[in-house]
Parts: C-alpha cells; structure tokens; sequence
C-alpha cells in the first residue's frame, strides 16, 4: 500500500473552517475505489495545524487519485488557505491498511 502523510499549516483565518474547505475532496477521495483511509486530525498545541493520514491500495490507484478532477480542485482550494507549502511522507508498506496494535488491549 501508499501510505501518505501530510501535514498542513493553516493561515489562522482559515483554521476554524479547513475541514468544511477540504470536505468535498475528502468526500470524493474516500469514495476513490482504491483509497483505503483518508483521515484528518487537527493539532490540540497548534491549532492551526491539521494531518492528513491517507493510504492507496497500490501505485496506480495512487496515481488515479492524483489525476482526478478532485485532486486538482482540492488544490485549488487550499491554497488560498495554507500559511506554508505542506509537509509530506510517502512510502510504499507492506499490508493494506491498518493492523491492532500488540502492546495495548482494553481493560475487562
């Protein structure tokens, strides 16, 4: 699988309602036949800052998304929202999507 980190800074203005901005890309990444997660999380030291974890079956499915319709209007409307060029990690894993982790279960 593509597994994608992405970490955005928001211009302050924008922070309250980056979600509502990115939520039709979201919407139509999730519903890509390829995408396995696409989930955001917002910085509670840093308000400003949001992380987007998202993951692809595979190469092409990777590259379909980045091809779509959405994908460049997704763009087009963060940009006018981002205080910084993002920050991103890219790598390919084994496995396609998420494991349990061995070290913590919940208490009886």
């Amino acid at each position: 699988m593509i597994f994608i980190a992405v970490r955005f800074t928001v211009r302050p203005e924008y922070s309250d309602r980056w979600l509502t901005i990115v939520d039709d890309f979201t919407r139509a990444t999730r519903a890509e036949p390829g995408n396995l997660f696409f989930d955001w999380s917002r910085s509670v030291d840093d308000p400003p800052r949001f992380t987007l974890l998202e993951a692809f079956a595979d190469a092409d499915a990777g590259a379909v998304h980045v091809a779509s319709d959405h994908f460049r209007a997704g763009l087009e409307a963060m940009a006018a929202a981002v205080a910084t060029t993002p920050e991103i990690i890219n790598i390919e894993v084994p496995g396609q999507g998420w494991n349990q982790m061995a070290e913590l279960r919940p208490a009886p």
